[in-house]
C-alpha cells in the first residue's frame, strides 16, 4: 500500500512509479512541501548544495529551477557524470525531484534579466523532457521564470506533445505563478478555469496557482475555486510562491501557508529566491510548521535518508 508522503522515507521514493508519487501526494492532505532551489549559483552554505539544504530545512519535494539538460550544474555537489547529477541530488537528500522547463516563445526571452537568461537546453523542448527522463527526473514543471514570455497556448502544446509521447515516464504539472513576461495574462487572468480544463485534458496531472497575497488580486477565494476545479477533474494542485515572498519574514510566510492550506491546495511551494538559490531556511520551516505542524516537520527534517 502507498503511504502518504508524510510517512515516507528515502526508500519509500525510490520505490515509487508516478502513480505512487501522486497517490501519496493525495493522501497527504495539503500537507506537501515542495522547495525550488537553483543550481547555477553559489549554495547558501559554500560547500553543500540548496536542495540538501532545503531538504534539510524540511522540504518533502525538490524542485530544480535554471537546470539545463544538456549542461547540467549543480553547485556544492560532489564531482560526478553530468548525466548522473539528478540521481546524485536524489541519493545525498533521499527526494523526488523535479524540475522546471519552459515553453518560450521566439523573440520574447529577450526581456529577462540576465539571471534569468533562456539556454537551450531549458526549454520544453520534446528532446529535453526524454533527456530528463533519462536522468531520473520525476516530475517536469512548464512554466515560465520572470520575463521569459511563456503562454497558457505553450504551455498546453507542450503539455499534449509531452502527454503523447512520454506517457507515464513523468509526472506533468504546468501553471504560471506570475505573468512570465506577457502581461495580457497577469493578476486574475495568470490562470482561470478555463485554462485548467485545457492543461488538464491537454495531460497535466498537476495544476500550478499563485499563491494568495502573492500577485496583485490573486485572494483565498479565487484560488480556492480553482483547486476545487482542478479537483473535481481529477487533477493535483500547487499553490507557488514565486514573487520573491519566500525571502519575507516569518509572520508574513505563515500568513500566507495558512492561506493556502484555506484554497485545499495538495502542495505548497516556496521558491528560490529567499536571496538567490533558495528560499529563507526559516521560512521553509515556519511555512511547514504552520501547514502541518510540529511533529511531521521535525519527522522529515530528522529521517536518515538510509532508511
Amino acid at each position: 500500500m502507498v503511504k502518504r508522503i508524510l510517512d515516507c522515507y528515502a526508500s519509500d521514493f525510490a520505490g515509487f512509479s508516478k502513480e505512487d508519487l501522486l497517490m501519496a501526494i493525495g493522501k497527504s492532505e495539503g500537507r506537501v512541501i515542495l522547495c525550488e532551489t537553483i543550481g547555477t549559483v553559489r549554495p547558501m552554505l559554500g560547500d553543500v548544495t540548496n536542495a540538501e539544504f532545503v531538504s534539510a530545512m524540511g522540504a518533502d519535494f525538490l524542485l530544480l529551477n535554471m537546470f539545463d539538460v544538456k549542461h547540467p550544474e549543480i553547485q556544492g555537489l560532489p564531482e560526478g557524470k553530468p548525466e548522473d547529477i539528478v540521481r546524485l541530488v536524489k541519493k545525498l537528500t533521499g527526494r523526488p525531484v523535479g524540475i522546471n522547463l519552459e515553453p518560450v516563445e521566439s523573440g520574447r526571452e529577450a526581456e529577462a534579466s540576465p539571471l534569468w537568461q533562456m539556454s537551450d537546453g531549458r526549454r520544453a523542448t520534446l528532446e529535453n523532457a526524454q533527456i530528463a527522463c533519462d536522468m531520473g527526473v520525476d516530475m517536469i514543471l512548464l512554466t515560465g521564470n520572470p520575463g521569459m514570455g511563456v503562454s497558457k497556448e505553450a504551455i498546453e502544446t507542450t503539455l499534449r506533445m509531452y502527454r503523447e509521447n512520454l506517457g507515464d515516464r513523468v509526472i506533468l504539472a504546468a501553471g504560471k505563478m506570475h505573468a512570465a513576461g506577457i502581461l495580457s495574462e497577469a493578476a486574475e487572468h495568470i490562470i482561470t478555469k478555463d485554462d485548467i480544463r485545457r492543461f488538464r485534458e491537454a495531460g497535466a496531472d498537476i495544476l500550478l496557482f499563485p499563491a494568495p497575497g502573492t500577485v496583485p488580486g490573486i485572494t483565498m477565494e479565487y484560488v480556492r475555486d480553482l483547486v476545487s476545479c482542478a479537483h473535481s477533474l481529477g487533477a493535483l494542485t500547487i499553490t507557488a510562491i514565486g514573487t520573491s515572498q519566500e525571502g519575507t519574514d516569518t509572520s508574513t510566510i505563515r500568513q500566507i501557508a495558512l492561506l493556502c492550506k484555506m484554497t485545499g491546495t495538495d502542495i505548497h511551494h516556496l521558491g528560490d529566491t529567499g536571496y538567490t538559490g533558495m528560499a529563507l531556511p526559516e521560512n521553509i520551516q515556519a511555512y511547514s510548521i504552520a501547514v502541518r505542524g510540529i511533529r511531521h516537520t521535525y519527522h522529515r527534517m530528522a529521517s536518515s535518508i538510509v532508511r
